[in-house]
């Protein structure tokens, strides 16, 4: 979703054509039909500073009606033939530098992103030729690695690093999100630096869904394994890819959904190509989603 900015001042200044509320109203309308969210976000826009940009990535998290499960971040730059243009020519708006971005990042990362975000991608790669005013830095995340102790998805996920007789244990994350709740199960090392594999569990604020499959049911939205990837049906010891930590998130969802909420329904959102790993798990396909009854 293109956000950009969660400030209808800000917004309407940019001409983006929509308010918060539009915002607001499509992110729930999309968690509610198991999709995964990710925000568009804009620092350095005409109408915000700095201090409002942090805020905003700050209440992004701890406003339930945003909650977004990934981002990109792209800095405001200056290119030409663009209205903006004309505002940075006539003095009108003097855009982020690369150390004020820098900062601002580097802050963002280390106090207002929490476990269950993935930061999807920093600044967006405009040719430095391009850009008049703003920041050019196309590495920025690589630039500051060393200084974040940024808790994202991205800065977890385990990649090549997974020893065989590593340990690894179930953390599970509850919060609120657009009316309903969101359980966020994720399999790690035991200080939760390296991540395995997650699942995003959503409790619906309203059962009567106006899809069917997704009436009375509680929603799979995401399911990933991290790793070298590993030829289907061939063991490899060197990744998590294929020691079934998938399967069992899928039965810890079954069972929260059961146990805990009193759901006999649960559904995941399932692109084509994995739609029979569902179907050996007990899943039918039911209005594009895969359905079981538990």
């Amino acid at each position: 979703l293109g956000v950009q900015s969660i400030y209808d001042d800000v917004l309407k200044i940019n001409r983006r054509g929509h308010d918060v509320q539009k915002t607001i109203d499509a992110t729930k309308l999309l968690k509610d039909s198991g999709f995964k969210i990710n925000y568009h976000m804009m620092p350095g826009l005409p109408g915000s500073d700095v201090k409002r940009d942090f805020a905003m990535f700050k209440e992004l998290f701890s406003n339930p009606d945003f909650q977004p499960d990934m981002l990109k971040i792209y800095p405001t730059v200056v290119v030409k033939n663009s209205a903006l243009y004309n505002f940075w020519k006539k003095g009108r708006y003097v855009p982020l530098n690369d150390q004020a971005f820098e900062k601002l990042i580097l802050k963002i990362k280390n106090e207002a992103i929490p476990p269950y975000v993935r930061i999807a991608r920093l600044v967006r790669d405009v040719p430095v030729t391009s850009i008049l005013a703003g920041p050019t830095l196309s590495n920025l995340r690589q630039m500051i690695a060393h200084r974040s102790n940024c808790p994202c998805i991205r800065c977890r996920e385990v990649g090549a690093s997974y020893k065989i007789k590593e340990k690894i244990i179930l953390d599970r994350i509850d919060y609120e999100a657009s009316g309903g709740k969101e359980i966020f199960l994720q399999y790690v090392s035991p200080d939760k630096s390296k991540l395995f594999a997650l699942l995003r569990l959503r409790i619906p604020e309203e059962e009567n869904h106006p899809i069917l499959a997704l009436r009375n049911a509680t929603i799979i939205r995401e399911i990933h394994t991290y790793g070298k990837l590993a030829e289907i049906d061939k063991k490899n010891n060197t990744s998590p890819q294929h020691i079934g930590l998938g399967k069992k998130l899928m039965q810890e969802a079954e069972r929260i959904a059961k146990k805990e909420f009193g759901y006999d329904k649960i559904v995941v959102i399932s692109g084509i190509g994995v739609r029979n790993y569902y179907r050996k798990l007990g899943y039918k396909l039911k209005d594009t989603y895969m359905v079981k009854s538990i």
